[in-house]
């Protein structure tokens, strides 16, 4: 029988009771694991239910997020679902990568099962954010009969060219981090509490099967059916059920919320504010919403049929951001909206590039003739941030100007008036490189009075991909090309009296993997251009209805043991003229004080290189996870600790892995594996 505890609720007429573990038996046998939320009376009247489908362990990681969340959908009169994916947390079975049609299957009958169940009504909405989020879009377009509607939070429809792995046919660094975060995770072991016995016999099936996930990406360097499966955008019309799609602008899946309203044909609605890889009631840099109420308006709409106005809302509501300061969590700016994506209120505004100068491409100003080259240090990217950001100060854009000596710039003259710009700003090249493969990072920044450099947005491309993802070709050194690099979307002002700089590079570490080799880029400035969406200012912008504080179910008794910690640092030894950034990013060690169980995750990254050298670049990832649990009634004492290292070298014809797993019970190593692999570079 399922184990049953009442989760404390601010109202109690309304107080959800809480089934703490339960087992889905899927049609092969495998059982996953889930945790519900239910109204006090479902039983009786059946509700619908809300599903969120992760492999980030409810039972400990997510413990207090899934409380705060689907604790409230209780308490509004839904049923809160939170599964583990098979061979995560508690689930059986062994989880070999992400969104593989396994998963999708399982899904699948996760929902049928909850359907069946007798305190659903029968419609179900899907929620989620990052993995969620995809698999919310995902099994929507296998179109479940039990599926109402979805709520998609940070997630993306191509998986190829808009996912932690590739962006513009560069290999970004945060597939090494994410790849890592995986190897931490699946290396993690369910609980005995919930399993009993067959813990360790479980945890050594999905340690010896879950596989080095990095190298599966690697082995796929251009967008092949790999990526194509599960990218939703390969068919929208397969989705038939209404979809809320969101994001925030550091966060890196903004764009994705553009082409969901642009392509998608069921009813929909876009929200972007300045968050960053997080859900909106939780949200950094810059103001919380009421998230969750905003999702129960949703839910209830397409779920209950009930008329929340949502016909009336328009399709886009954006935060219009003004300028951030890097040391703070906070931002400034206003929410604005369309009625329609793409709106025809917005208009390109065209920028030509001269010698240092961005001007309006109105046929005054004549660039013929210019060329410009760069050929940049490796250091440019060292204060780009994440390519995903967690919101953390840490994580964000430094000052720009650390960057900028290391590119070509490009500065309008000080605005006269106010601009605004919301969608993706593109950036047309006419170019040459010395090397057949070659990349260009162009960043979009806000100069200030005091000069210092805000960055807005960026795009990289990797040359050989200049005519798409699927047939890379290698450039003819010393022959022009001409390039379209788009920029992710923003909402952005820029004041009166700032500056708008186009910053232009042939490297962009770490936030990309470098080429083979360092290339020099040649522009025919008369051959370049610089296009801004430019918006309008709408009075009906100050009419918008208010989005309110955030609110939440309350948090599972808990206690700190350690606070989180979170250090970048940029390190420059002269002795050896090596370069580093190192990265400290440990969560908080927790007590769940009802189950008496301690977790925590420590982080460390190093990216480094050495005199400029390009053989030389590393990156390095350690993850160590643990679980403790001693003197509480009913419950065996237990402890479990798993270490990830893994290593991302390159040659000028290999990406080279290192990879180390060790899984302890207690002081006695379980379990040890390593990786020695080579993978040949494809163009990238």
């Amino acid at each position: 029988m399922p184990e049953e505890t009442s989760a404390a609720a601010g109202n109690h007429s309304a107080r959800p009771r809480m089934i703490d573990n339960i087992w889905i038996t899927l049609s092969d046998g495998c059982s996953v694991a889930a945790k519900l939320w239910l109204p006090p009376d479902a039983e009786d009247n059946p509700v619908p239910a809300v599903l969120e489908y992760i492999p980030y362990r409810k039972r400990d990681h997510k413990a207090i997020r899934d409380a705060e969340i689907h604790g409230f959908f209780a308490q509004h009169g839904y049923a809160g679902v939170r599964v583990d994916l098979r061979g995560s947390g508690d689930s059986e079975g062994v989880l070999r990568d992400e969104y593989l049609q396994r998963e999708l299957d399982d899904g699948l009958e996760v929902l049928r099962w909850i359907a069946e169940q007798p305190w659903c009504s029968g419609k179900i909405g899907l929620f989620g954010l990052s993995w969620g989020g995809f698999n919310g879009l995902q099994i929507a377009a296998l179109q479940p009969p039990e599926l109402g509607a979805v709520i998609s939070v940070c997630s993306s429809d191509d998986r190829y060219a808009d996912d932690v792995h590739y962006m513009g046919g560069c290999l970004l660094t945060d597939n090494l981090s994410w790849a890592s975060t995986m190897f931490g995770f699946n290396s993690c072991p369910p609980d005995p509490a919930v399993v009993g016995e067959r813990w360790r016999a479980m945890w050594l099936e999905r340690l010896a099967g879950s596989g080095l996930w990095i190298k599966n990406w690697l082995e796929h360097q251009r967008r092949t059916d790999f990526w194509k499966h599960a990218s939703v955008c390969e068919d929208y019309s397969a989705i038939q059920v209404p979809v809320m799609a969101v994001s925030g602008w550091a966060d890196g899946y903004s764009n994705t919320v553009f082409r969901l309203l642009e392509h998608l044909s069921v009813p929909r609605r876009g929200l972007v504010g300045p968050w960053g890889h997080k859900y909106p009631h939780m949200g950094g840099p810059g103001p919380a919403i009421d998230f969750l109420g905003e999702c129960v308006r949703w839910w209830d709409q397409w779920l209950k049929g009930i008329d929340r106005g949502i016909d009336d809302d328009p399709m886009l509501r954006a935060w219009m951001l003004d300028r951030r300061d890097p040391s703070s969590p906070e931002t400034t700016g206003r929410w604005v909206a369309e009625p329609v994506w793409p709106s025809p209120d917005i208009a390109p505004q065209a920028y030509r590039l001269a010698r240092g100068a961005l001007v309006p491409d109105d046929g005054s100003t004549s660039t013929a003739g210019a060329e410009l080259s760069i050929k940049s240090p490796l250091s440019v990217g060292l204060f780009a941030g994440k390519w995903c950001s967690y919101a953390e100060t840490t994580d964000l854009p430094s000052d720009q100007r650390l960057e900028d000596g290391g590119a070509l710039v490009f500065d309008t003259a000080p605005l006269a008036e106010d601009i605004s710009i919301l969608g993706s700003p593109e950036v047309e090249l006419e170019l040459a490189a010395d090397r057949p493969v070659a990349m260009v990072a162009v960043r979009l920044s806000d100069i200030g009075p005091d000069d210092r450099a805000t960055r807005v947005t960026f795009g990289v491309l990797n040359l050989t991909h200049r005519d798409g993802h699927e047939q890379p070709q290698p450039l003819e050194p010393g022959r022009r090309y001409r390039v379209r690099v788009p920029l992710n979307e923003v909402g952005q002002r820029f004041f009166a009296g700032h500056r708008i700089r186009l910053g232009i590079s042939s490297s962009y570490f770490p936030l990309a993997w470098p080429s083979p080799e360092p290339a020099r880029l040649t522009l025919d400035a008369e051959g370049c251009r610089l296009y801004l969406p430019l918006r309008t200012p709408k009075p009906e912008d100050a009419e918008l209805r208010n989005l309110g504080a955030p609110r939440s179910a309350p948090a599972p008794a808990h206690t700190l043991l350690v606070p989180a910690e979170r250090h970048w640092t940029v390190r420059h030894n002269l002795a050896n003229n090596e370069v580093a950034l190192d990265v400290v990013n440990n969560d908080a060690r927790v007590r769940l004080d009802d189950i008496g169980l301690a977790f925590g995750r420590n982080v460390e990254e190093r990216w480094s290189y050495k005199n400029e050298r390009y053989e030389t670049v590393r990156g390095e990832v350690v993850h160590e996870r643990s679980f403790e649990r001693a003197g509480v009634a009913g419950a065996p004492d237990w402890s479990a600790r798993t270490v990830t290292r893994t290593i991302l070298t390159s040659t000028a014809t290999h990406f080279l892995i290192r990879a180390t797993l060790d899984a302890y019970e207690g002081d006695v190593r379980l379990f040890e594996k390593s990786w020695d692999e080579a993978i040949p570079r494809d163009l990238i």
